[in-house]
C-alpha cells in the first residue's frame, strides 16, 4: 500500500474535524447549548422567578430541537457589580455559549461584558441593560414610563395631594436610576403632591422594610410610597405595622409574598413584572439569535401588568401556573 493510501484515512478523519470546527457555534452542528444566567441577586425572589423561567425554556428547547439547552447559574447571593463582571469572567472561561446579566452596576460590568464579546461569547441584558456595552439585545420595560406609571397611580390613590417617599433600592442600577427619574417627573405634574425623599437600601426584604419603616417614623406625614420595585413588600412585616386608612402604596412587581398588601388595602395597585419571562423570553431570544442566528431587536420590550383586587384571582393562578409556590388558596379560589 503506498504513502498516500495509507493516510487516506487519517486525512479523511483530519477533514471531518476541521469542517466540524468551521461549522462553529449556532450552525447545528453543536447538540449542546449553555448560558450562563447571572441575575442581581440569588437572594431576591424575583431573579429566582427569573431562572425558573429560564430553565423551563431551556427544557422546552432542548425537548423541541433535539439540542441540550442549559442554564448555568452564576447570580451572587448579593448584589455586587464587581462580583458579576468576575462571574461573566467565569462564563466565558467555563465555555458558556451565551450570557445573560442584569447589571447591578453598568459601569463595572461593561468592561467584563466587551471582553466576552470579543472573546465570541454574546451577552444579552434583562431588567437592567448595560446599553454601552457590546451586548446585543435586552428584555425589560420602558424604566421612565414604569416609575411614571407607579406615580401616577399612587396620585390617583392619594387623591392628588400629600407626601410621598420614593422606595429605590441600589442606588448604582441604571434602570432604578431610571424609574426613580419617572417617578419625580411625574409627580411634577401634581402640585398637591410632595417629595420627602428617595430612599436606598440593600434589596433584600428585610432591608427594604426596615428602610421604611426608619423613614415613615422620621417623616411621620409620609402618606404615600411610591415603590420601583416591591423588596419592601415580600415579607408581611408593613402589614402590621402602617395603616391602610392612612397610607397608600403602589408597588412595581406582584409575587405571591406581595398578594395580601392587595387584599389588605395597603397596596391598591401592583405594577406586575413578568419575572417569569425574564427567563422564558430571554433564553428563546439568545438561542434564536445565537444559535439559530436570526435577527432580534436591540431592546425586546416588556409590559406591566396592573394587578388589584379586580384582577387578583386570575393573576394569582398565572403565577401558580408560572410553578410559584406559597400563594394562599384563597387568591387561587377568586373569581375572574
Amino acid at each position: 500500500m503506498s504513502r498516500i493510501a495509507s493516510a487516506f484515512p487519517r486525512l479523511l478523519l483530519l477533514a471531518a474535524a476541521v469542517s466540524v470546527l468551521a461549522c462553529g457555534k449556532g450552525t447545528g452542528a453543536k447538540k449542546t447549548f449553555r448560558i450562563a444566567l447571572i441575575a442581581k441577586s440569588s437572594t431576591n425572589p424575583v431573579f429566582l422567578s427569573a431562572r425558573t423561567g429560564a430553565e423551563a425554556a431551556a427544557a422546552d428547547l432542548t425537548k423541541t430541537t433535539g439540542v441540550t439547552v442549559t442554564i448555568d447559574w452564576l447570580t451572587p447571593p448579593t448584589e455586587d457589580g464587581t462580583v458579576q463582571a468576575q462571574r461573566i469572567a467565569e462564563a466565558v472561561n467555563a465555555g458558556d455559549d451565551a450570557i445573560l446579566v442584569s447589571a447591578s452596576d453598568a459601569s463595572k460590568i461593561n468592561g467584563a461584558i466587551n471582553a466576552a464579546v470579543d472573546r465570541g461569547v454574546p451577552v444579552m441584558m434583562f431588567d437592567s441593560d448595560a446599553p454601552e456595552s457590546k451586548r446585543f439585545s435586552f428584555y425589560g420595560g420602558d424604566d421612565m414610563a414604569i416609575g411614571r406609571q407607579v406615580m401616577s397611580e399612587l396620585a390617583t390613590q392619594m387623591g392628588g395631594k400629600g407626601k410621598i417617599g420614593i422606595v429605590a433600592g441600589n442606588q448604582n442600577a441604571p434602570n432604578l436610576q431610571k424609574r426613580v427619574a419617572g417617578v419625580k417627573e411625574e409627580a411634577a405634574k401634581y402640585p398637591g403632591i410632595t417629595i420627602v425623599e428617595t430612599f436606598y437600601h440593600a434589596e433584600t426584604p428585610q432591608d427594604a422594610a426596615a428602610e421604611v419603616l426608619r423613614a415613615q417614623n422620621a417623616y411621620r406625614d409620609i402618606n404615600g410610597w411610591a415603590m420601583i420595585g416591591g423588596w419592601a413588600l415580600f415579607t408581611p412585616a408593613l402589614l402590621t405595622e402602617l395603616d391602610a386608612k392612612r397610607v397608600k402604596i403602589v408597588s412595581v412587581d406582584a409575587l405571591p409574598a406581595e398578594l395580601p398588601y392587595v387584599e389588605s388595602g395597603l397596596v391598591p395597585v401592583l405594577l406586575a413584572q413578568p419575572t417569569y419571562s425574564w427567563g422564558d423570553v430571554s433564553v428563546r431570544t439568545i438561542f434564536d439569535h445565537v444559535y439559530n442566528k436570526k435577527e432580534v431587536p436591540a431592546h425586546v420590550n416588556m409590559e406591566l401588568v396592573r394587578v388589584s383586587m379586580e384582577n387578583l384571582g386570575t393573576w394569582a393562578r398565572q403565577l401558580q401556573t408560572w410553578g410559584f409556590t406559597g400563594i394562599d388558596p384563597k387568591y387561587i379560589a377568586l373569581p375572574k
